[in-house]
């Protein structure tokens, strides 16, 4: 990253990858379109954003390179775990060696795989290979962590008035996993360090 003023946040996510999506799917028919599944830390620069907005053009610069889990698998590789087309398990995020949060992915997920696909593909066929994220993994239970900082600040702001986590500095080591109820890793982890961007 070129500045810590950005406000460096992560944002554990599930995505799925489609084979080639007709134009116009219904939900039970993208459904068949998902090959494979994986995870993402979808990184969000906060203070970035609101200007963003504002001009209505939506995200660009506040939404810098995205890093994908080492491994993906199919639905079928999920067994139970992969319900509604959705993955019901925790999705576990640690930031320093720290736990930071657990949130089961399967619940309060507002919209399923099926539909989101759908969803991108209404007005465009999808080409093979697009990704589809299901937005950062939260629940209503708090207790379970977050997936990123906004959401942790933003019940520190409701609890305490104002937020009292700051955002990712320089140094800082984010690490996403989800493991199967064996134990076992199922995409392997996503591990980065939040490192100073060299001058070009």
């Amino acid at each position: 990253m070129v500045s810590e003023d950005y406000g460096i946040d992560l944002e554990a996510e599930i995505v799925v990858i489609t084979d080639d999506v007709p134009m116009a799917v219904t939900p039970a028919q993208a459904a068949g379109h998902i090959q494979l599944v994986g995870l993402v830390n979808d990184v969000s620069l906060r203070n970035l954003i609101p200007g963003e907005l504002a001009k209505g053009f939506g995200f660009l610069q506040s939404k810098p390179r995205s890093a994908l889990s080492p491994v993906f698998v199919t639905p079928d590789e999920l067994g139970e775990a992969w319900q509604g087309n959705k993955v019901h398990l925790p999705l576990v995020t640690h930031i320093n060696g720290q736990w930071f949060g657990a949130p089961e992915a399967g619940v309060d997920m507002q919209f399923d795989f099926s539909q989101l696909v759908a969803h991108a593909a209404k007005t465009r066929p999808l080409s093979a290979g697009a990704i589809v994220g299901s937005g950062t993994i939260a629940n209503e239970d708090t207790s379970l962590g977050a997936s990123c900082f906004a959401e942790q600040r933003t019940v520190e702001a409701l609890r305490d008035g104002k937020p009292s986590t700051p955002f990712m500095s320089f140094g800082d080591v984010v690490r996403i996993e989800m493991f199967d109820r064996a134990g076992n890793s199922i995409f392997g982890a996503i591990e980065q360090r939040i490192e100073p961007a060299q001058a070009p």
